[in-house]
């Protein structure tokens, strides 16, 4: 009996901590994120029967079903959420290069701009003797 409290509060715990790391990553700015249709559906808590001794039994067995259940339904979404992110990330990384080098021309241009006005300033200022303002 006793290795079966250990059973299902270890359970409980890793339960516990896989809800906590899954929905950090299913939050998001519009919502709450829906996990794939291939993960299939979320496993549901089972009700523990403390009752007595057999009851007991049942529960940590249904206990320890649910978890591995929930161990694999996790595994699928955490996968399925990192490719998801990844591609974000990717279309992100690439709209940001984008600008990134509009940017960039915008900068190389109007530095050139100076060169040459400078240049020229500095030829007419040369042509009228260096007093010319």
């Amino acid at each position: 009996m006793r290795k079966g409290f250990f059973l299902v509060l270890g359970g409980l715990m890793v339960a516990a901590t896989l809800a906590d790391s899954g929905a950090a990553r299913a939050a998001g700015a519009a919502g709450a994120w829906a996990a794939p249709a291939a993960c299939g559906a979320e496993p549901a808590a089972p009700s523990v029967d403390v009752s007595s001794v057999e009851h007991y039994n049942a529960s940590v067995d249904k206990v320890t079903a649910y978890e591995k259940a929930a161990r694999a339904y996790n595994t699928c979404v955490a996968r399925s959420a990192n490719k998801e992110e990844t591609a974000i990330s990717n279309e992100a990384r690439e709209k940001i290069a984008h600008i990134h080098e509009g940017s960039a021309a915008v900068q190389k241009r109007i530095a050139a701009n100076f060169v040459h006005l400078t240049a020229s300033l500095k030829a007419a200022s040369a042509k009228f003797g260096g007093g010319a303002h």
